[in-house]
């Protein structure tokens, strides 16, 4: 094995900013990072052995000890449980005969837990061994089971025929399906690849920038920055080498959009790589992609192999003199916080994902401290529709401020789950009847994912776009029989608190805080002073660093603003004060091993 651990190392010229590549090959070729091969990297990167470790332990598909053959990694998102995962999870533990974070003991499988897989429209999902299993029931648990126990390739294992699209390719092979529900400007299936290329070497990078700028389209991640903006902050910025990044880091609950343009269009986002590096005078692109989408790799691969041969990618672009691009592809590890620009950043050069502080801003000092431009897929693809048809064409979309289309990933209680691409300006009864929710039925939405807003009917009338409901594209709905507080607030607070990469006390100490409130108001023990307490609390997070912090309280917060009644209704009304404190049950354990009983 330690030849095999050379081996990779070598394979990435002992580059330590490539750590996270050889960490990835290794947990592939062993099952996990051993202490030896802990010992060999850092020995052969010239870094210290807690270096290497740390990074290891940040990541949550990285483990520094065995996790079996067949690993198994259940969504434990709020629509997967939605969807029927208890009844799924039990019968994993049960046909397992173990409990979540353990190993069978010969030592052969391993079933695990994970935050949202990007699945949403296709709940119970789980990942075994890079391969999704989408749609999941007791009945298929026992037959994925004995399959592993008869120790079948997970690739034999699927039951029903593969997904629509470029998921049936024998590239990808998935049983995933797209969903694509209503088609727009951007995912128009008539697009030609390698056009806007042919159309930027005709112009100057500044005739390219001004292009973007004139049709105000701003990031598709959720911050909503002028794309046109940052690409001449970069061009602008001193540095002998520049890069692109593409953000496919899709880790917010509920969001799968990027999912299905890298399977359905990925030329789209590439060419939009391309067209920023010539812009920004980039010779090198960067695809961050989420390690739930390992499936996808050789797909891509292939797409950008086939670029090189039609001059998309490598050196003369389009017969441009001097116009040199390439794009690789560099895979995270499990960590929501790396959707953070500066955050994937870090990552990429073989990092803890923690965001850096700012300024300086990646444009300036970004990759390898060189000016980065970091965009998201969606964007990407939007700028390559910008080249084709116009600045002014784009503007003919969507409202004076937040203008073109947006891609939405809806998923919960509605008939037709799945992506839809409509114009920003669009309403949240508009996107219920495009859905097939009925209006009547419908408790909440919740707008951006967990880091947005869980809005109530008396708000369905607002539109989507940056002057009133932004988002990055997460749609979640909840019908009337659902437990807001329980299961989606509790569940994402218990979301923020796994991703948090605990750099800022604030993150690190507050959404812990705001759980226990919330589990002793949900026990029957709190009083409307912990009500107020937790909006207070909530504040202290915009203290944070990055979104994720700054926005880890919004669960909470959003639901007492527009659901306050439902906390009302659970707190005790006739005290003012309880501890939450159960003094009998703490010292039942205690008790019990001793036989003595307590005198209160």
């Amino acid at each position: 094995m330690k030849n095999a651990i050379i081996k990779i190392i070598s394979k990435y010229n002992k580059d330590r900013t490539r750590l996270m590549d050889i960490l990835i090959d290794i947990q592939t070729e062993i099952g996990f990072i051993p202490d030896y091969a802990v010992t060999q990297i850092a020995e052969d990167l010239h870094m210290s052995e807690v270096d290497v470790e740390q990074t290891v332990s940040f990541y949550h598909f990285f483990s520094l000890i065995p996790t079996g053959k067949y690993k198994i990694y259940l969504n434990n998102s709020a629509v997967s449980n939605m969807m029927g995962r208890a009844e799924v999870a039990a019968t994993f533990e049960k046909e397992l005969g173990i409990k979540f974070g353990q190993l069978t003991p010969d030592g052969q499988i391993g079933l695990f837990e994970t935050s949202c897989i990007g699945m949403n429209d296709q709940e119970p999902a789980a990942i075994i061994n890079n391969l999704i299993f989408t749609k999941l029931t007791p009945f298929r648990v026992k037959e994925i089971v004995r399959d592993i126990k008869e120790e079948k390739p997970v690739v034999e294992m699927f039951s029903a025929s593969f997904g629509d699209g470029k998921n049936a390719s024998e590239l990808i092979r998935s049983v995933v399906s797209n969903n694509i529900r209503k088609i727009g400007p951007i995912l128009d299936p008539n697009y030609k690849p390698g056009e806007a290329i042919k159309q930027i070497v005709k112009m100057t990078p500044t005739q390219v920038i001004e292009e973007i700028k004139k049709s105000n389209i701003r990031g598709r991640g959720g911050a909503g920055f002028p794309t046109g903006l940052k690409w001449e902050f970069c061009r602008n910025a001193s540095g002998k080498q520049k890069y692109i990044f593409c953000n496919a880091d899709e880790g917010e609950p509920g969001t799968f959009k990027d999912r299905v343009i890298l399977t359905e269009f990925p030329r789209l986002p590439f060419e939009g790589m391309v067209i920023a590096g010539y812009a920004v005078g980039a010779t090198e692109g960067i695809l961050y992609l989420r390690y739930e989408y390992k499936y996808l790799e050789q797909y891509l691969e292939d797409i950008l192999e086939n670029a090189r041969k039609k001059n998309y990618l490598g050196k003369d672009i389009g017969g441009k003199k001097g116009f040199n691009f390439e794009i690789r592809i560099q895979f995270g590890a499990g960590a929501y916080v790396c959707g953070e620009e500066s955050a994937l950043i870090e990552s990429a050069e073989g990092k803890r994902g923690e965001p850096r502080d700012r300024p300086p801003f990646p444009v300036e000092k970004g990759y390898l401290d060189m000016p980065t431009v970091v965009n998201n897929v969606e964007t990407l693809c939007s700028v390559v529709k910008v080249i084709l048809h116009g600045g002014e064409w784009y503007k003919s979309f969507g409202t004076t401020e937040s203008t073109g289309t947006k891609l939405l990933s809806i998923s919960g209680d509605c008939r037709f789950p799945g992506v839809y691409e409509v114009e920003w300006g669009f309403s949240i009864n508009d996107m219920l009847d495009m859905v097939g929710a009925l209006k009547s039925e419908t408790q909440a939405v919740q707008v951006g994912g967990p880091s947005g807003a869980l809005i109530a009917p008396n708000e369905f009338n607002r539109i989507l776009g940056y002057e009133d409901l932004a988002t990055g594209g997460s749609l979640i709905i909840f019908g009337r029989s659902r437990e807001l507080l329980n299961d989606v607030v509790l569940n994402f607070t218990d979301f923020f608190i796994e991703e948090s990469c605990g750099s800022c006390s604030t993150c690190r100490i507050v959404p812990s805080v705001l759980k226990n409130k919330l589990k002793k108001i949900l026990n029957a023990r709190g009083v409307m002073q912990d009500i107020d307490d937790m909006v207070e609390w909530g504040k202290i997070l915009k203290a944070s660093r990055c979104g994720l912090g700054q926005t880890a309280a919004n669960p909470v917060l959003s639901s007492i603003k527009n659901f306050r009644h439902l906390y009302e209704e659970k707190v005790q009304k006739n005290k003012v004060f309880d501890s939450g404190f159960d003094l009998s049950m703490a010292v039942k354990e205690g008790s019990e091993a001793t036989s003595r009983i307590p005198n209160f």
